[in-house]
Order: structure tokens, then C-alpha cells, then sequence
């Protein structure tokens, strides 16, 4: 066909009625196709009309031609385009690996290291060494090097004591023994203080958009709704949690007053049979196993009760092996979630509305009572109790029976 304008104004508006719809490789393969159409000159035609270079053409001709396929589904052959940057500059990995590393060589002194490892940030220092980066090239290359963002997490502990594991494996055994006779082994802990009020609460609840709940900007505790402390107890056979919220002192006498009600109102229908009750609990807090306190307040429910108690503590450092830790606490942290605690009735309703697919029910009640701080407990009453340490560690394993028998 001959190249005169009015034939070049036909293939100029064949193509521009399909333009938008055409890929880099579609544009090509359309240029070629129409180029063979007109036979001898169809690329010159072509090519004033679409303004594109006749190599490209031909290599679109080359690529219809071509029967093995080796560009099917690609835009361009393998190695194509524009080179990456990380291959132009192949210093570029290894610079951005040592502004991310924590260790990384240099001066410490550097301002990077006193601000956020965002992308933007590491672009901007990318660029001040000579790389023309973008935040997403920095995004994308952090990828490859394996880097992801990370929260803190709580790992690092103090010098574990020497028999740590061997304690754990006198919990477990503990336990195992108590269940195959049917006896009531229990978690025990207190959940962290809450304040009651329109208060922030950790996590996110569904809302209307740009609705969000409203709460104090400040967290200090409302004199007069004050503060709530929950103590748990987890049934560890059964699945059944009880939670009493404690309203003053979070003290041994609390701890204990606890572990009696949930006997009474949950415990002894499950094991009507049973002389014996098994407490796992932490080395410190209000039911430490140095706190006085508390041995004398268990006594005192093992007199009225009957029941002969089985203590076993947790190494130092170890309270999150603690059961009630990741099968009761923590599913009543996500059951009240972005939810203000207003009142105490709020915190006890969230409590007993607590369950998981695994069958776990939990029961909940305020204690109003009042818990006085810094009792002291004379060496007379300590004398006076009915406890025996166990062979192994008898100051974390111990048994206290009823004076009565």
C-alpha cells in the first residue's frame, strides 16, 4: 500500500479507536499485524502512523511469526526493559542491609539510628549515600532481605534458676496425679488492675464509621469509681474459670477469699468426693511463696473446708507457664476489647460472657469486701500451721491439712 497522508489517517484512526484498551505488547503485536496486512511498505506505514519505531515493528512481526511461543504471556522477552535498580547498583542490598541492622557497622552516633526504620526515613538516607530510591523500592527490597515488621517480644528473662524444668516437670506430674483421682486442680492469679470510667481500652471494637467510642484522654482512676482488681481461678480439668473483682487490696487474704468462694459457689458440685485441691500459682504477688500471708489464709480455708491443699509455684520469671495466663486471661482481654469499662457491673458482665469454642464458661462477682494491707503474721502463727514441704524444693511445693484431723 502506498504511504500518502490519507492512507496514514486510516491506520491512525483504526488505532486510536483501540489505544486504551492495548498493552505495551498488544500495541506491538497490532503495529505488526497491520503492517503484514498491507504488504510491501506496511511498516512505514505503520510506523508514521502510530509513531513508533520500526524495529519495534518488526520485532512484533518477528514475535507473530515466531511458533515456539517463547514470549507467550509476557509483555516483553525475558531480560527486557529497564534494568532494576538493585542490578545497576549492586552495593544497593548490602547498604540498606547495614542501615536496618541493629548491629550494624559504622558510628553509633549516626541520626538514623535515633529515628523510626521507616521506608521513607531509610530512602532518605538511601539517597544521601548516592541511590535514587523510592519508599516502595525500599519496601520491596527489605522483602528480599527477609525483613518484616516485627512487635517487641517478651522472651528475654533473668538467670533461670537450675531447676527450673525439673519444677515444671513436678507441676505436670502433680497435676496428672490429682486428675486420674478426680480431685480439683486449679490456676490461680490476679489480671492487672483496670480502671473503671470512660476509659481506653486496648483494641478495637466494630462502630458506625468516624463514630468511635469516646473516652477520657487521660487515665487518671476516677476517685470515686477507683480501680478493679480481678483474681482468677482456672479449673484446669474442667475448663471452668471464676473471676472474683475485687474492689480494694489486691492482698493473700483476697487471693485466698477467692479460691474459698469459687469452692463453694463452683468447685464442689464438680467434685463432691474430693479431700484434696491442687493450686498452681506464681512465686511472687499476693499469693507468693514467701507471703506469710497467704499460708495462713489457705490454712484457714483447709480448717473450714476439709480439704487437704497441694501448693506447687512457679520458678521465678515463669508466670506466663501459668494456665490461667493463656486459657482464661486472655480470652477475657479479647471478649472486652475497645469496650470502656464504665462500671463494675460492666467489668463482671464481660467476665461471665466469656467463652471459647473449646467449651470454656466462666462465672463472675464482686468482692466487696475490704482487704487491709501490710497485715503482719508472727512467728507463733507460722508455728501453728499444719504444713509439710515436699522432698523436692520444699519451699515452692508444699501441703497444708486440716488442723482438725
Amino acid at each position: 500500500m502506498p504511504i500518502t497522508d490519507e492512507n496514514i489517517q486510516l491506520v491512525k484512526r483504526k488505532y486510536d479507536a483501540i489505544a486504551d484498551c492495548l498493552t505495551e505488547k498488544g500495541r506491538r503485536l497490532w503495529a505488526a499485524s497491520e503492517a503484514i496486512s498491507h504488504g510491501y511498505g506496511g511498516a512505514s506505514l505503520v510506523s508514521k502512523a502510530m509513531k513508533m519505531s520500526r524495529t519495534t515493528i518488526r520485532q512484533g512481526i518477528k514475535e507473530i511469526r515466531d511458533s515456539t511461543g517463547l514470549t507467550k504471556g509476557r509483555l516483553r522477552k525475558k531480560g527486557g526493559g529497564r534494568k532494576a535498580i538493585k542490578v545497576k547498583r549492586p552495593d544497593l542490598l548490602k547498604t540498606l542491609d547495614e542501615l536496618v541492622e541493629p548491629t550494624a557497622k559504622g558510628s553509633p552516633m549516626t541520626s538514623l539510628r535515633w529515628t523510626s526504620k521507616s521506608v521513607r526515613n531509610l530512602a532518605q538516607a538511601l539517597k544521601k549515600k548516592g541511590f535514587e530510591v523510592c519508599p516502595q523500592t525500599v519496601a520491596t527490597l527489605l522483602h528480599e532481605l527477609e525483613y518484616s515488621l516485627q512487635v517487641n517480644k517478651k522472651s528475654l528473662e533473668k538467670s533461670s534458676h537450675q531447676d527450673r524444668n525439673a519444677q515444671f516437670q513436678y507441676i505436670s506430674d502433680s497435676v496428672c496425679k490429682m486428675q486420674k483421682k478426680n480431685n480439683p486442680t486449679i490456676s490461680v492469679d490476679t489480671k492487672k488492675k483496670e480502671l473503671i470510667g470512660s476509659y481506653k481500652n486496648n483494641g478495637q471494637e466494630l462502630c458506625k464509621k468516624r463514630t468511635p467510642i469516646k473516652v477520657q484522654s487521660h487515665d487518671f482512676p476516677d476517685p470515686r469509681l477507683g480501680k478493679v482488681a480481678p483474681y482468677g481461678v482456672y479449673d484446669i480439668g474442667k475448663n471452668k474459670g471464676w473471676v472474683s473483682v475485687g474492689i480494694s487490696s489486691d492482698t493473700a487474704e483476697f487471693a485466698v477469699n477467692t479460691i474459698r468462694t469459687w469452692w463453694y459457689k463452683m468447685g464442689i458440685s464438680y467434685y463432691q468426693q474430693s479431700k484434696e485441691l491442687l493450686i498452681t500459682a506464681d512465686c511472687g504477688g499476693s499469693n507468693g511463696y514467701r507471703v506469710r500471708l497467704w499460708k495462713l489464709e489457705l490454712q484457714k480455708f483447709s480448717d473450714e473446708s476439709g480439704l487437704e491443699i497441694h501448693v506447687r509455684h512457679f520458678p521465678p520469671g515463669t508466670s506466663k507457664w501459668n494456665k490461667i495466663e493463656h486459657r482464661l486471661f486472655s480470652y477475657i482481654s479479647k471478649n472486652w476489647r475497645g469496650k470502656p469499662l464504665l462500671t463494675r457491673e460492666t467489668v463482671v458482665n464481660l467476665i461471665a460472657n466469656t467463652s471459647t469454642t473449646t467449651g470454656l464458661e466462666v462465672r463472675s462477682v464482686i468482692d466487696e469486701n475490704e482487704y487491709q494491707r501490710g497485715k503482719k503474721i508472727s512467728d507463733e502463727e507460722m508455728a501453728s500451721l499444719r504444713i509439710r514441704g515436699d522432698d523436692f524444693h520444699p519451699e515452692w511445693n508444699y501441703t497444708i491439712k486440716p488442723r482438725s484431723t
